[in-house]
């Protein structure tokens, strides 16, 4: 199902594989050197498309991290409180002023707080996909799924992934992935969310994905480190052996999946010999003042990784805090909403975005990078009752994606801008709202690539790459 905005000034319309010799030696093979077939199968070789001309953006941007609040937070306790509204809906935050005058944020957000003068926060999204997995394919690719239901789980033929598509049209120079997921891909239940690998475009395409927690004192990437004992030269001479064995089988193995190992061997191996990936990868060369400043969590180390991979030269990071919904980690606050969002969420969050955008700025990489907060879709206005279970939990909010907001930083977004705004409980956008299809043309635009670029799948159909408008607007 697609959808489109019409837009006019002020106004916008809302529409709603067989084992072989060969592969038993790859395995193998790498097997030695700490791959396993699940993160070969994570690595991202590089593309041969060329790039299209810009879409209109003056100075396109270089990299995107998508900071993606994996369970959907609530908005109206967030970006988009409501003081005045009764106890049921407000909740139990005080609202906080911030750079921008009249514009306050939830008081639980100081760091934050203090940077919205340079963001532009727009509390007009919104959309009718109120299941998780569904909903984060639409955040991450603009795309929505055939069913809005909790079982939906990644395919081949899902639409691929905005760091997956980038990386097919924008190929690298082979040093470092085009696009990396960190510290972990999301799940709902057992069901891997969709919209996080290549999809129609194929494996080759998939994110390099670390999932691995920064924070740890023995984090180091395992699938870019030799094991003791192996060089180089040893590791070519088994390359060889490989390549040998290959040429002998390649009549009999030409079938899609194999075509994708060997580009994934390929991939391995230019990651595994790559200087700049170790280096990039090597939070442990932080001073400790940064890591600090970042926070010493899960949350605060993925966004320093993060800056250090778009520093290095890596185009798309997504950085998932919320792994599956229902547990700790996430944002999916059905029950315990404010001590959920007090004691856990939000005090690493926003300690870690604003050591983010301090450090991208001191770097000079602000101009050049766009972050994007932001989650699936929003909580219900109305506070819901306490669940009794064999407790009495906390009360919470619920999936809500009527009405949602996301906040844009660098990459020549319009400083102090709050674009959009919601009634006066949070329900529902006044005016016409942004989708996910928008957002996805707009971070596309940003880059220099025009929305209406045509992609190929794996049988040469062509493909609009976003069907949303760039919101131009959000730029200055």
């Amino acid at each position: 199902m697609s959808r489109s905005h019409v837009r006019s000034t002020g106004c916008r319309e809302f529409q709603s594989l067989a084992r072989t010799r060969r592969e038993v030696l790859k395995v193998g093979a790498l097997g030695t050197l700490g791959f396993g077939l699940a993160d070969l199968l994570r690595l991202a070789p590089q593309a041969n498309a060329a790039s299209p001309a810009a879409g209109g953006k003056a100075k396109p941007v270089r990299a995107v991290i998508l900071l993606q609040k994996y369970g959907a937070p609530s908005q109206i306790d967030t970006w988009d409180m409501k003081p005045e509204a009764p106890p049921e809906i407000r909740g139990e935050f005080a609202a906080i002023p911030t750079a921008i005058p009249g514009y306050r944020v939830c008081e639980h957000m100081p760091f934050a707080a203090k940077h919205v003068g340079r963001m532009t926060i727009v509390r007009s999204m919104a959309h009718t996909v109120a299941n998780h997995n569904p909903a984060t394919y639409y955040s991450l690719t603009g795309r929505t799924s055939e069913a809005d239901v909790v079982q939906v789980g990644s395919k081949p033929d899902d639409w691929p992934n905005m760091g997956a598509a980038l990386a097919k049209l924008r190929p690298g120079d082979g040093r470092l992935p085009e696009s990396v997921v960190l510290p972990h891909l999301t799940y709902d239940q057992i069901y891997t969310t969709p919209g996080q690998f290549g999809g129609i475009l194929g494996k080759r395409y998939d994110p390099f994905v670390i999932a691995q927690d920064p924070s740890r004192t023995d984090f180091s990437v395992e699938t870019l480190q030799l094991p003791q004992g192996l060089s180089i030269d040893r590791l070519d001479d088994r390359r060889r052996l490989l390549e040998a064995v290959d040429r002998q089988q390649r009549n009999v193995e030409q079938t899609a999946a194999v075509v994708g190992m060997d580009q994934y061997y390929d991939r391995a191996w230019s990651l595994l010999t790559s200087p700049d990936a170790k280096r990039a990868f090597d939070i442990n060369a932080e001073p400790d003042a940064v890591r600090d400043r970042y926070g010493r969590n899960i949350v605060g180390q993925s966004m320093l990784l993060a800056r250090r991979l778009v520093e290095a030269g890596v185009s798309f990071v997504t950085c998932y805090h919320g792994l599956n919904p229902g547990d700790l980690s996430g944002w999916d606050t059905h029950t315990d909403n404010f001590n959920g969002l007090k004691n856990r969420l939000l005090p690493p969050d926003d300690r870690g975005f604003a050591a983010l955008i301090e450090d991208l700025d001191e770097r000079g990489l602000l101009d050049s990078t766009l972050l994007v907060w932001g989650g699936e879709f929003g909580r219900s206005p109305k506070i819901g009752k306490p669940a009794v279970t064999e407790r009495i939990a906390p009360a919470g909010r619920d999936h809500w994606p009527f009405a949602y907001s996301i906040a844009l930083v660098g990459g020549g977004v319009k400083q102090g801008h709050v674009c959009g705004r919601t009634d006066h409980i949070g329900a529902y956008p006044v005016g016409t709202p942004y989708g996910p299809e928008d957002l996805a043309a707009t971070i596309f635009w940003a880059l220099g690539i025009d929305p209406r670029t045509h992609i190929h799948d794996r049988l040469g159909r062509p493909f609009p790459l976003a069907e949303g408008l760039p919101a131009t607007e959000w730029f200055a």
